[in-house]
């Protein structure tokens, strides 16, 4: 393996200090709130992503705090998994690894071996968070008995190659039909203050039943950040160009509701992205998967840990996101795929 040389910026002891981890679910992991995506680690539908870049966006994510990290075999066919590895297998038993398994292997023997591959391009013998990644019969995948799949993923437990069996993209309904046959201790859903959708369906159970939530694209997609004006293109950017959220419409009443954010972040002395992730974690269950480019991003993501938002305040911007999410439909789907 390739050796990389980084420079110390804080202590251990001083990495404890700033995240206090919870508890996955009923298992024995424990996670930070703010945890890294690295699915732009991965390449595929990104651009403009550098190895060298992400592998010291990863490194800055652990030595300010944040020790969970989020990726996927779907991710660049496990090159996100790879570049985590790269990133911190010298501190293998200080983080903790979330992967998935895409729904074209849900097959009993199909789940056994993507876990395999997984713990191959981890550089692991075992996965913290092994994760459904989308239900059966996404993408126009073969349907797959929920029972089979779990049967696969109870195996991998007993045997100690996983910690804690998740789910992601699952709506109420298909967390239910998953949790007859097994332990789920989270959730991963699209979730931000202008994607609201887990609120109305799954939430509620994952309260009920102590299951935590992953947020992904909390920041929806930097669209909460301010950086991107109602006149952005996103000819190259796949991602952006395909995202409800990103539609002209929808972009401008963005702008209506960042405006009006922006005074409370001032008032905390703390960015739009920041206030953004601390309005998810301090929603009941929920923890917030954040990527970024570049170690000042994600150095800037986990200082939102530190945002401390009181009950009017969280009430406040509730009712702000709603200039953005009153106008949704109820499809769960951020994407038009």
């Amino acid at each position: 393996m390739t050796q990389f040389i980084y420079q110390k910026l804080i202590t251990e002891n001083e990495i404890a200090q700033i995240m206090e981890k919870r508890n996955l679910g009923t298992s024995d992991v424990k996670i930070t709130p703010i945890l890294m995506g690295t699915w732009q680690a991965g390449k595929k539908w990104w651009v403009g992503i550098e190895d060298a870049n992400s592998i010291k966006t990863i490194r800055a994510a652990f030595e300010n705090g944040i020790t969970t990290f989020d990726t996927a075999e779907e991710y660049g066919d496990g090159h996100s998994e790879r570049i985590v590895a790269q990133s911190l297998s010298d501190v293998r038993d200080k983080v903790e690894y979330a992967t998935k398994v895409f729904p074209n292997h849900l097959k009993y023997k199909q789940v056994i071996e993507a876990c395999d591959r997984s713990l191959r391009n981890l550089q692991t013998d075992y996965i913290d968070l092994y994760q459904i990644h989308w239900p059966s019969g996404s993408f126009n995948t073969e349907i797959v008995p929920i029972e089979e799949t779990m049967n696969a993923l109870n195996h991998l437990k007993e045997q100690g190659k996983i910690r804690a069996i998740g789910v992601s993209n699952f709506s109420r309904i298909q967390l239910e039909s998953a949790a007859k046959y097994g332990r789920i201790d989270s959730l991963q859903p699209p979730y931000s203050l202008f994607w609201r959708k887990v609120e109305k369906d799954a939430m509620p159970y994952c309260i009920e039943n102590n299951i935590s939530i992953l947020a992904y694209s909390p920041l929806a997609q930097g669209l909460l950040t301010g950086k991107f004006d109602g006149s952005h293109k996103f000819y190259l950017d796949a991602n952006r160009a395909n995202n409800k959220l990103f539609q002209q419409e929808n972009m401008k009443r963005a702008q209506v509701a960042l405006d009006k954010l922006r005074p409370i972040a001032e008032s905390h002395q703390c960015t739009l992205a920041q206030l953004s992730l601390a309005w998810v974690i301090a929603q009941p269950n929920s923890n917030a998967i954040a990527g970024a480019r570049s170690a000042e991003h994600i150095i800037a993501n986990a200082k939102a840990a530190e945002v401390k938002l009181s009950q009017d305040e969280l009430q406040e911007i509730e009712a702000i996101g709603r200039i953005v999410t009153s106008h949704q439909d109820n499809n769960p789907v951020m994407w038009n795929f």
